[in-house]
């Protein structure tokens, strides 16, 4: 069984999407991380052991300032680490349902960049403010979790699509404008309370940053192209080390040259009728709701959106 759902999720992690990835990446650092506590406080007669708070600390962003700047591993592996289920369930929720808005507007490409900086972001947000406001009373807090980096996400959604109807469970249908102004308006008034503080700070920190990141897409500016080119070398090093691994035996690569269909429709892609299209209906989202569309058009975004992959 273990066995069956390992290979499912290798599987998913590389057919699925940007979105399914996180997840899966979440999820197994989250069981992990689990994992490590369950057994080392049952060998400490129950107790949690000084070593797993010490580990837990080694990977969480840090309000000290000698740590926070000794381990800058920490503001990546802080947006990818959780402890309690409830802190997952609602990030890995919220990372989807909005996630897949930004992933169909913008393309499944722009998500690890804007989950990345919106988390880096966070982190930034925490730092600052447990220095300039001192809320951790003296002592060293630290910050862990994914909510800067889907923040990010929840914001970029509302920029993009404002107008886009959600069904929320007992509510009914709500323009995402809405939905996005109540998180972060009670992200405000938590930075104000004594739960959770920095978290709030970081979470108003990815909002910072998702709105940031539209505003200057929309200006013709990819602030996230960096992030794909650190994925693309991290994969080229993989590829190369598993073709290394294999047999001594040389394999020619001979690079197809695209057929004239293929480069027709590369180009068709970048006239003005093309973003004319798209642009009719990213207005006719706003106005509607991506429910509003017809299936050509849904087709019509998704190509649109996976194109530049």
């Amino acid at each position: 069984m273990f066995r069956s759902i390992i290979e499912d999720l290798i599987h998913q992690f590389a057919s699925g999407n940007m979105i399914t990835r996180i997840v899966i990446i979440n999820v197994a650092v989250f069981v992990f991380v689990n994992l490590i506590y369950f057994f080392s406080t049952h060998l400490n007669a129950g107790h949690t052991p000084r070593f797993f708070t010490e580990f837990i600390h080694y990977l969480s962003v840090s309000s000290d300032m000698l740590e926070f700047f000794l381990r800058p591993w920490t503001w990546i592996t802080s947006m990818f680490l959780h402890q309690g289920f409830w802190h997952i369930l609602w990030n890995m929720l919220f990372l989807y349902w909005f996630g897949r808005i930004v992933g169909d507007l913008i393309g499944d490409h722009r998500i690890l960049p804007i989950y990345i900086m919106g988390g880096l972001a966070g982190a930034l947000a925490f730092f600052l403010s447990a220095n300039v406001f001192g809320y951790n009373a003296g002592g060293t807090a630290y910050a862990l979790g994914a909510s800067g980096a889907v923040m990010a996400l929840v914001t970029a959604s509302g920029v993009l699509a404002p107008d886009y109807r959600m069904n929320l469970i007992l509510i009914g249908e709500v323009k995402l404008k809405w939905v996005v102004a109540v998180l972060i308006f009670l992200d405000l008034i938590g930075t104000a309370s004594n739960i959770n503080t920095g978290g709030h700070f970081a979470h108003l920190g990815g909002v910072l940053m998702g709105w940031v990141y539209i505003m200057q897409l929309r200006d013709g500016k990819e602030l996230g192209a960096w992030v794909n080119n650190v994925k693309d070398t991290i994969n080229s090093m993989f590829r190369s080390a598993g073709s290394s691994s294999r047999s001594g035996s040389k394999i020619r690569v001979v690079h197809r040259a695209a057929s004239k269909k293929e480069v027709h429709f590369e180009r068709k892609d970048r006239t003005a009728d093309f973003q004319a299209e798209l642009d009719r209906i990213l207005d006719k989202i706003k106005a509607k709701g991506y429910d509003g569309l017809t299936e050509e058009e849904k087709d019509f975004l998704y190509q649109a959106s996976n194109k530049d992959q």
